[in-house]
């Protein structure tokens, strides 16, 4: 009994016949090794995301640990493409790309942080800040509970109810930030 061929059966057989075609022409090949360039883009996003956009909050602005972990990532991607280049030579391109987009990068990282840590400890000191030792000037702040306290109010009241004497003196802490 003969048997017919249906046609998804006919194309299935068509796309495996091709596929296989396609991988005996391409034996000889070499592929692009991606991992380099996904490792160099990473450290350009690390750099322009920083000064774009990171910078603007305090919290990633101060210690820039976004883009610290966008680095590592970088430096795996580049590890990982450097490492099939000169394994695999063969298959996987990037023997002379690879150390030189991961010494560009390594140097992009390092003018990176140079300028972001060192710069910012050479900023000059603020003049009008006070020094310790000095008298505070009187101040009106909002507190946590959205009261207004005074200088002048928090020396002369007494702390605790039971206490009878105010205090002799507060303790003001100054956060310089990046202002």
């Amino acid at each position: 009994m003969k048997r017919k061929i249906r046609w998804f059966e006919f194309t299935a057989y068509l796309y495996l016949a091709r596929f296989i075609y396609n991988a005996e022409q391409n034996m000889g090949e070499r592929r692009t090794n991606w991992q380099i360039w996904v490792g160099f883009a990473l450290t350009l996003v690390g750099i322009l995301s920083y000064f774009l956009f990171f910078d603007r909050f305090p919290i990633t602005r101060d210690t820039p640990w976004v883009s610290g972990l966008l680095f590592l990532a970088a430096m795996a991607f580049l590890l990982q493409g450097s490492r099939l280049a000169f394994r695999e030579p063969q298959t996987y391109r990037g023997k002379a790309a690879g150390p030189a987009l991961s010494a560009v990068s390594l140097l992009l990282i390092a003018a990176f942080a140079f300028f972001t840590f060192d710069f910012t400890r050479r900023l000059p000191a603020s003049i009008s800040a006070p020094h310790v030792g000095q008298r505070a000037p009187d101040f009106t702040l909002v507190d946590t509970s959205g009261k207004t306290v005074t200088l002048a109010e928090l020396l002369s009241a007494p702390v605790l109810p039971a206490a009878a004497t105010p205090p002799k003196g507060v303790l003001l802490v100054f956060y310089r930030g990046y202002w």
